[in-house]
């Protein structure tokens, strides 16, 4: 019986008598003690109350603000409110309720009517809420400071009161040099020497006509000349001034020649007679003469401080007597962008530039430039215009107009910058002064229309003669 009960082992044979199993000591184990708590409560994830289902207004518990403490933080909540939703809001009451279209919005000014974007976008009103639509601002253009040329100029004189420099829509510079004109090619760099006048005489002006083929050359003696300069030939000499003509200005065939002797004279190349007609109005040498772009107004500055706006009808008198310069004004310049619009710079004691609305006579702006104003050219590709300067900087300054904001100074010249022309791509200029160098700049933007260009072949650099 007590067999039956012994544990049986699938041993191979042989092994059982050799196997010997002990007994395993039993083990007691203690139960840790059981801590017991006076009550048992389950806890849930939250407790969401019914408000339906409870009876808070026994307790006064709806309805009713809680008391303002004495002393609390209206301070910080009125910092807190200003940080959160504008300094606007930091003056009201710390709790009163903020306008839901008022968060997370951006505070823009109105748009710009000048902005591309202006009135796009959801069509509603753009107020002091509405998104603001930003553009990349373009980076300013960049103005070379150093002429790409610089011509020999000898016997270039520093005289205010001259205009010895002239750039062709031909593409020909003229250059007035002691008694004798020079003609200088853009695109071969050739030199022609079109006159000389002799020793009793000498070179006060020079001025284009409009196609470029005829070249008026004012004389000290007081004669103005018409050149061909295809065959440097001499085809008209007109007389009427007492003594030197240095401005020439011309509108289709009226030559307009301004003199020492106060007098402008108008001549007509179609007609045997020196001049057909006469405006006095100047106290003084006249030193400034421009026709406007559409050849019925004219406008001339004198050494008496003037500026005179005259037309075709009103021969005995100027329509305009604008007196506002407190110096000589030689620097004329009209725009060939908007319609009356004419700038003009005074000398050594004024030394700003004014612009004019010549339909009412209006002064529209002066810009004090800090030296001499000797000339004045409006960029035809660009709302620009560019100033050359005497005493006491001799720079070249580009500026952006309505705004006169500086583009670009330029210096180079020891002498006044008495002389200025510009190309007729109207990207170059070309300055000319008593150190007797005449200096190429290119200043100006290209024209925005694709047309074709000639070339110049000015940008090589160097120094030569031009004559």
């Amino acid at each position: 019986m007590e067999s039956s009960k012994k544990t049986r082992l699938n041993l191979p044979a042989g092994m059982e008598t050799n196997l010997r199993l002990d007994p395993v000591p039993a083990i007691n184990f203690t139960p840790p003690p059981k801590i017991t708590s006076p009550s048992k409560t389950t806890y849930s994830d939250r407790f969401i109350p019914c408000r339906s289902s409870s009876r808070l207004q026994n307790f006064n518990l709806v309805d009713k603000p809680s008391p303002k403490k004495e002393g609390s933080n209206e301070a910080y909540l009125r910092l807190l409110r200003a940080e959160m939703f504008g300094p606007e809001s930091g003056t009201g009451s710390p709790c009163s309720p903020v306008s839901p279209s008022k968060i997370f919005r951006y505070k823009t000014e109105h748009p710009s009517p000048a902005s591309p974007l202006a009135g796009l976008g959801s069509g509603q009103d753009h107020g002091s809420n509405g998104l603001e639509v930003s553009t990349p601002t373009k980076a300013p253009r960049k103005i070379p400071k150093t002429p790409h040329k610089v011509l020999d100029a000898p016997s270039l004189q520093d005289d205010f009161y001259l205009n010895l420099v002239d750039w062709s829509s031909q593409n020909l510079l003229a250059v007035g040099l002691g008694t004798s004109v020079y003609l200088w090619s853009a695109s071969t760099s050739k030199v022609t020497k079109l006159c000389d006048l002799g020793s009793r005489d000498g070179v006060c002006a020079v001025q284009w006509t409009r196609e470029g083929s005829y070249l008026a050359i004012g004389t000290g003696r007081g004669e103005v000349q018409i050149w061909d300069s295809t065959k440097c030939k001499k085809i008209r000499n007109f007389s009427g001034h007492q003594t030197r003509a240095g401005v020439l200005a011309w509108s289709s065939c009226i030559l307009s020649s301004g003199s020492r002797d106060k007098n402008i004279l108008q001549h007509d190349i179609r007609v045997p007679a020196d001049f057909i007609s006469q405006f006095a109005g100047h106290r003084s040498e006249v030193c400034g003469l421009k026709w406007s772009h559409d050849d019925r107004e004219l406008a001339s500055g004198g050494n008496d401080n003037q500026l005179l706006v005259w037309n075709q009808r009103s021969t005995q008198q100027p329509i305009l007597r604008l007196t506002e310069h407190t110096a000589a004004v030689k620097a004329i310049a009209w725009s060939p962008h908007q319609h009356g619009l004419l700038a003009s710079g005074g000398g050594t004691a004024d030394r700003c530039i004014r612009f004019w609305n010549t339909a009412n006579g209006k002064m529209l702006n002066s810009v004090d430039t800090g030296s001499q104003v000797c000339n004045l050219a409006w960029c035809k590709n660009a709302n620009e215009l560019v100033s050359t300067h005497g005493y006491s900087q001799n720079q070249i300054m580009v500026w952006k107009y309505p705004s006169m904001a500086k583009l670009a100074t330029l210096t180079g010249h020891s002498y006044r910058v008495l002389y200025l022309a510009a190309s007729p791509d109207g990207q170059t200029i070309v300055t000319g002064a008593g150190d007797e160098t005449l200096r190429f700049w290119n200043i100006f933007p290209t024209a925005k229309t694709s047309t074709p260009v000639r070339d110049t072949g000015i940008f090589s650099m160097g120094r030569t003669h031009i004559r």
